[in-house]
């Protein structure tokens, strides 16, 4: 019960992430809470209910400033994990 209400939150607030991608060399994230592991090929990090994993070649962080990110370099592979 608790879950759901505070997904159907998550949605209201709009506190679930966002992802703008431009071509396989940028992505702007919105919500993004934490980073947990950074480095030129693979980076990590947490958002509301999420993990979020990015490989590529040459990835640098940009502008990690209140829930945003910004991630450069050439993306390979996004993906989604569920926490639990």
């Amino acid at each position: 019960m608790f879950k759901k209400i505070k997904e159907k939150g998550s949605d209201i607030l709009y506190m679930n992430p966002t992802f703008h991608i431009i071509s396989n060399k940028e992505i702007h994230i919105e919500n993004c809470k934490r980073i947990e592991e950074y480095n030129d090929v693979y980076m990590r990090f947490k958002s509301n209910g999420l993990y979020i994993q990015i490989k590529g070649n040459n990835l640098k962080a940009y502008n990690f400033r209140t829930n945003g990110l910004i991630i450069k370099g050439k993306i390979e592979n996004i993906e989604f994990l569920e926490k639990r």
